[in-house]
């Protein structure tokens, strides 16, 4: 989808009628292999980056080529019981048709945030939890955690594109995308595959 330039006149958000049309569109996305298309790297709130490669690691998360990390080491939104964060969150996938869908206006919105972008089928039926996949030559295990995509996501995109993600029957289709941990260390680019290990 082309990213509309700016007219002067605001974007209308996405409706649910447009989301459920483009349903099947979206379900029909690669179940294996798919490549990644752009990456993230969220440096502190409301920060984005799309740098060339990423390092995901188990200890640290997701690092850029110098060794910044990003803010999950001290901002996750999920923390562990002694208070850490949560590996579980570590890097999340959105596939690229949902982010189509929702992301209507390129110019006036930020990017989503998410580690990586991919045209991948994220469904539970596809890729159950605790999934095994290789990004680049790191690996990750596919999380419980459910992303049901937070305030921000119906404040940049809609009430409706929210209430689409959770809307009965949906859940299992984890149309926001996975939610993954680090289990091998290794580097990620664009156009790298997204593949079942």
């Amino acid at each position: 989808m082309a990213d509309p330039r700016p007219t002067g006149r605001a974007v209308t958000p996405v409706t649910r009628a447009e989301l459920d049309a483009a349903l099947p569109h979206v379900l029909a996305a690669p179940q294996d292999g798919a490549e990644i298309l752009q990456l993230c790297f969220r440096p502190g709130y409301g920060q984005r980056l799309h740098p060339p490669m990423l390092r995901l690691t188990r200890a640290q998360g997701i690092l850029d080529a110098v060794g910044n990390s990003e803010r999950w080491t001290v901002a996750p939104w999920m923390r562990l019981e002694d208070g850490s964060p949560d590996p579980r969150i570590q890097v999340s996938i959105l596939p690229v048709r949902v982010m189509d869908l929702v992301r209507r206006d390129r110019a006036g919105t930020p990017h989503p945030g998410d580690t990586m972008i991919a045209d991948l089928d994220t469904a539970e039926a596809n890729i159950p939890t605790g999934s095994l996949l290789r990004a680049g030559t790191a690996v990750l295990r596919v999380s419980d955690v459910f992303n049901d995509a937070c305030v921000k996501w119906k404040v940049r995109y809609g009430t409706e594109a929210k209430d689409w993600i959770t809307a009965p029957g949906h859940t299992p289709l984890r149309l926001r995308g996975l939610l993954c941990e680090v289990v091998e260390d290794g580097e990620v680019r664009p156009g790298d595959l997204l593949q079942k290990a």
